[in-house]
């Protein structure tokens, strides 16, 4: 009995994918049928692109702000703002955008690292739970990113995401290198609240 205790002790901290989060995700498949990766202005805090258009990081961001109450597009700039060194430099930015800076895979990787949500790249199936959040790099060196669904193929999770035909829920998670696997913790997650609630 004390080495099973001891057991569950040392699995990774579960998920906190409630059903309001992955139902977030779900919800707008059907709904987001365009892939539309157009620069635009958005308001702030709270911008969004209209729902029937967007790209796979918006999944992850309207997620997490209808099922959360996090908003990804002020937690990312607020991160930048005290920490934009630790950023990718891709585009040659100099400062901060809000209207597209939590739009870009490498910087919602960078984010999940920060507040403590990375886990270990790993291709076995089992490591992988509902409401994870991964990063794929796909051909043409395009990253790309999504949440995991609580619906499975039976030996992993599906994915809920925007691959370039409107939100979708599909068995894709080993259809491409990963680069990055999320999980966020209790911790993370209210480090997420902290630099994404006004």
């Amino acid at each position: 009995m004390r080495y099973l205790l001891l057991c569950l002790l040392a699995l990774p901290t579960a998920t906190l994918a409630d059903p309001a989060l992955i139902a977030a995700a779900r919800g707008q498949v059907g709904v987001t049928t365009t892939y539309d990766p157009s620069y635009q202005s958005l308001a702030f805090p709270g911008g969004d692109v209209t729902m029937d258009r967007g790209v796979c990081t918006d999944v992850v961001i309207r997620a997490l702000r209808a099922g959360w109450g996090i908003d990804l597009q002020l937690a990312t700039n607020r991160d930048m703002k005290a920490a934009f060194s630790a950023y990718p430099k891709t585009w040659g930015l100099h400062t901060t955008d809000r209207n597209i800076d939590h739009r870009r895979v490498p910087n919602l990787q960078t984010l999940m690292t920060r507040v403590g949500a990375a886990l270990p790249l790993s291709s076995d199936p089992a490591q992988f739970q509902p409401g994870d959040i991964v990063t794929w790099m796909l051909p043409g060196n395009l990253p790309h990113i999504g949440i995991l669904s609580d619906r499975s193929t039976g030996a992993h999770p599906l994915v809920l995401h925007n691959i370039g035909a409107g939100a979708r829920e599909e068995d894709r998670l080993f259809d491409f290198p990963i680069t990055g696997h999320f999980r966020i913790s209790e911790t993370a997650r209210q480090r997420l609240k902290t630099l994404g609630t006004p």
